[in-house]
């Protein structure tokens, strides 16, 4: 049996990711979109401080950001990327297409090569559902709460955002316990999970 702790580590997430698809809480309505998003002020590069851990994302280890442009009124190129457990980088990058031009908050992301998130055009699985008022910080998903990202400007957050984002996240249906902090440089270093933050 090996005792490599980035494998425990690895091995640990996986399962959670996949107690996390069952596990996810069942909601009467799907998760709700903020009701207009400034999709100028959205762009540009933004921390991922908290997240339901994601079977593609469990070789991720720190700073998982994504870089968001504008390419044209219902387009935005998406660049994901992390470093990985070994200390090298990963990213991919794809394209995020407004499904919803009323509040422009739900989108339809897809990723070139991806099986199953190959095509441009599908069901919205990205829907901004809280923004800060300073857009510096929000709180995206999939209306089913299989998926939630708590994204940052910054790559920290005072104890006080902490109990923010802890609320905002338990007043959209999501269970706290299941999304786990992020480590990143100059913020959280421990993977815990955030209702014990």
């Amino acid at each position: 049996m090996t005792k490599n702790p980035i494998f425990h580590a690895a091995a640990g997430l996986a399962v959670l990711a996949g107690t996390v698809l069952v596990a996810a809480p069942a909601s009467a309505a799907p998760l709700s979109p903020v009701p207009s998003l400034d999709v100028q002020r959205y762009m540009g590069t933004w921390h991922q401080l908290a997240a339901v851990p994601q079977p593609f994302s469990l070789n991720c280890a720190r700073d998982t950001h994504a870089t968001y442009s504008l390419l044209d009124a219902q387009n935005v190129r998406v660049e994901n990327s992390c470093t990985t457990w070994s200390g090298g980088s990963s990213g991919v990058t794809g394209n995020a297409r407004v499904n919803d031009p009323a509040t422009m908050a739900q989108l339809h992301v897809s990723f070139p090569g991806v099986s199953t998130q190959d095509s441009l055009d599908g069901p919205t699985n990205y829907v901004v559902s809280h923004i800060a008022d300073d857009y510096s910080w929000a709180l995206v998903g999939d209306p089913a709460r299989f998926s939630g990202f708590v994204l940052s400007r910054s790559a920290s957050a005072s104890a006080e955002r902490w109990r923010e984002i802890r609320a905002v996240v338990e007043s959209r249906g999501y269970n706290s316990c299941l999304l786990l902090t992020s480590p990143t440089t100059g913020g959280r270093e421990d993977i815990r999970p955030l209702c014990t933050v």
